[in-house]
């Protein structure tokens, strides 16, 4: 039990009905899960309004409501906060409800359209090495030191975020590294913690079934570096031409890296093969398990990230030689007859022909390259056209299937990418709308040195069909055909 009055620290109130004295058991946004002397969150969500749903957290055993508007009736004994931004709101009275957990550890956050989840979960792995205490939220998982959690949203409520962080503050984290993603900085979901970083990574085509356009899905972005503190530093990628666009209005520390472009953080590609990349960061050179120039801009922003934390330089370069793939980017398999295949999380235009194009530098050519892709269902409709160029241009065959398809026909998703196939590829691509029998043929068309690249789900271990989930697995699943094929 907390005094409601400690927590509302930050917050910005408009209007105050009732005492402020009385003891709040916990904060909840959500109605179906208040119960006697809880605080209810009022939010305008994307698919329901919170503040239809006052009367009904009342009668549950709310005593304090948090709204944007005053309810019509008003009940005696509960007290009635009103104020400009709920959503902001909640996030400090979750930070101050958990007593400001991240000033208590070192907090980095990680924002781009991809590289998120690699750069975190590896920046994760890095310091785990180099033996201190550490925590992770990320698409895959979450992460108090040695303690997993399962993940469901890229950057978690604000609820969720301060509770995890404060049971990290329980066993001693010292550094927290955490994705961001554009729907969590526009809900107000990261107001109130107080980072030691930020990182960009690049910024391309996504999200815009949510942000109405490219340039506010950018600025949002954006807004999560002006409101970094002058302590902290921000890391951005030159190369991406709105990496500057991040800097603008920041009074954090300002820090650069490219691989194009004179940085703070400079690195060059000596060497790119299936086994791994030789860098040069900087003056000095370094193997790295990872491949691909994509990954190359992802350890340069790990390099710099810990450096800029404190670490020592040539340690960070042998740490960096020492870190596995993140499960689904870029995770790959050979099979007896050696047929690679390729299991990746690329789900924007962006990231499918960052894929494609370290696939075409690292082979010779005498080999096929055999691409299995989809896109989700409910999302950003705009991009499947785009994305379907892509595959048919940069692939010698090409397997359009479902992704997640949620509530929309898969039908009608394939459609939508069929529209990009040119028709001098279009030979070169099938449609196929079951998933496994996309990945099953791509097995069978596949040659001794061939390789399959199977994109869009990545780490994911099921597939959304009608709002229902299933069990899924793309790397799991193209390796039991595989086996099956050499037998």
């Amino acid at each position: 039990m907390i005094i409601l009055k400690e927590i509302l620290y930050k917050v910005a109130i408009e209007v105050v009905k009732g005492s402020t004295e009385m003891a709040i058991n916990k904060i909840e946004f959500d109605s179906r899960l208040v119960k006697e002397n809880d605080m209810f969150v009022a939010i305008h969500g994307t698919l329901s309004d919170g503040h239809s749903f006052i009367e009904k957290a009342i009668n549950l055993g709310a005593i304090a409501i948090v709204c944007n508007t005053m309810p019509e009736v008003i009940v005696t004994g509960i007290t009635y906060i009103q104020v400009k931004d709920t959503n902001e709101a909640l996030a400090f009275l979750a930070s101050n409800y958990y007593n400001n957990p991240s000033q208590n550890l070192k907090l980095v956050g990680i924002t781009g359209t991809n590289g998120k989840t690699t750069i975190a979960s590896l920046l994760y792995q890095l310091f785990k090495k180099a033996g201190f205490k550490v925590g992770l939220l990320s698409t895959v998982k979450i992460m108090v030191d040695e303690i997993e959690y399962k993940a469901t949203h890229t950057t978690p409520d604000s609820l969720t975020i301060n509770y995890y962080l404060a049971e990290m503050n329980t066993v001693g984290v010292e550094y927290c590294f955490m994705e961001v993603s554009s729907h969590g900085i526009h809900q107000k979901r990261t107001d109130g913690l107080q980072f030691a970083g930020g990182v960009f990574t690049n910024l391309s085509h996504d999200h815009l079934d949510y942000h109405p356009t490219f340039a506010q899905y950018r600025d949002v972005k954006k807004s999560f570096f002006d409101h970094l503190p002058k302590t902290a530093f921000v890391l951005t990628n030159i190369d991406d031409k709105n990496g500057l666009v991040m800097l603008q209005n920041t009074t954090a520390r300002k820090l650069t890296y490219a691989l194009k472009s004179y940085a703070d953080y400079k690195a060059q590609i000596l060497e790119n093969q299936l086994s791994g990349l030789l860098l040069k960061v900087n003056e000095n050179e370094v193997w790295v398990k990872l491949i691909g120039t994509f990954n190359a801009y992802n350890l340069l922003a790990i390099y710099g990230t810990a450096v800029e934390l404190g670490l020592d330089k040539l340690e960070v370069l042998r740490l960096l030689s020492e870190l596995e793939s993140v499960s689904g980017r870029f995770q790959f398999i050979v099979s007896n007859d050696n047929i690679t295949a390729i299991v990746d999380y690329a789900h924007t235009p962006d990231a499918l022909e960052n894929v494609l194009k370290t696939i075409n530098d690292i082979r010779t050519n005498n080999e096929q390259l055999i691409t299995v892709f989809g896109c989700g269902g409910d999302r950003d409709k705009a991009k499947r056209p785009i994305m379907a160029h892509i595959a048919s241009s940069m692939s010698n065959k090409v397997i359009i299937t479902s992704d997640n398809p949620r509530t929309e026909d898969p039908i009608d998703i394939i459609a939508d990418m069929e529209k990009g196939v040119e028709l001098q590829y279009q030979k070169r691509t099938l449609s196929i709308v079951d998933r496994k029998q996309a990945i099953k043929t791509a097995c069978q068309l596949a040659g001794p040195n061939d390789i399959i690249l199977i994109a869009g789900k990545g780490h994911e271990t099921y597939q959304e069909v009608c709002g229902v989930r299933h069990d899924f697995n793309d790397m799991k699943i193209v390796k039991e055909l595989l086996e099956q094929l050499n037998k």
